[in-house]
């Protein structure tokens, strides 16, 4: 059984995915996927070098992630193109790791799980949720970001409400104590482990 977890920028999929993975799960990120993918010496990272040109990469020759983010969210055409190509390099990838999980069921961490479809292909969708602000604020904090370029990312995304309509299962993590957090999570993974079992 695959559970699709996904959330806005700043939302916190990263604690609590963290979370589950001590709880033993086996987790696949479509963020590090993404990262894997595009590594310096693989055809993906060379096509966009020559199509963004050598300024798109660090000294060391890895991807410059900020510089790439100004470009394509200046730019949906560029933004498409970058789509086209990397897309179905995560997707493959990302499905080939979950078919190796050796646990009762696993978790496709997705920041674009539903605006990429990816909810489709998993059995449940598990929402973290917080408020638009919390999510300027966290990610502000956490990236040294603008709050318009953090507000583009938002409006990027699916809205709040979307986010929601698509779930099975929600986590609030909006000012929330750890104790909560972790008594969500701990429900949800009963729940999950008694879906996941042979009937």
């Amino acid at each position: 059984m695959i559970i699709g977890l996904t959330g806005g920028i700043g939302s916190g999929k990263t604690t609590v995915s963290d979370k589950f993975l001590k709880l033993g799960i086996h987790i696949v990120d479509a963020d590090i996927v993404a990262r894997e993918v595009v590594e310096p010496g693989t055809s993906a990272l060379n096509q966009i070098a020559q199509h963004f040109g050598s300024d798109i990469l660090t000294k060391s020759g890895e991807l410059n992630r900020t510089n790439l983010r100004e470009v394509v969210f200046a730019n949906p055409d560029e933004k498409a193109w970058l789509n086209a190509l990397l897309h179905p390099l995560i997707r493959q990838e990302m499905f080939s790791q979950l078919h190796q999980a050796s646990t009762p069921y696993s978790l496709l961490v997705a920041p674009l799980l539903i605006e990429n479809k990816l909810d489709k292909l998993v059995d449940r969708v598990l929402v973290i949720d917080v408020s638009k602000s919390t999510q300027i604020q966290r990610t502000c904090q956490r990236d040294g970001s603008s709050i318009e370029i953090v507000e583009n990312i938002i409006s990027s995304q699916v809205d709040r409400q979307e986010r929601l309509a698509a779930a099975d299962d929600v986590i609030d993590n909006d000012n929330v104590s750890i104790a909560s957090l972790d008594e969500q999570i701990n429900k949800l993974h009963q729940h999950y482990l008694s879906l996941a079992k042979p009937s």
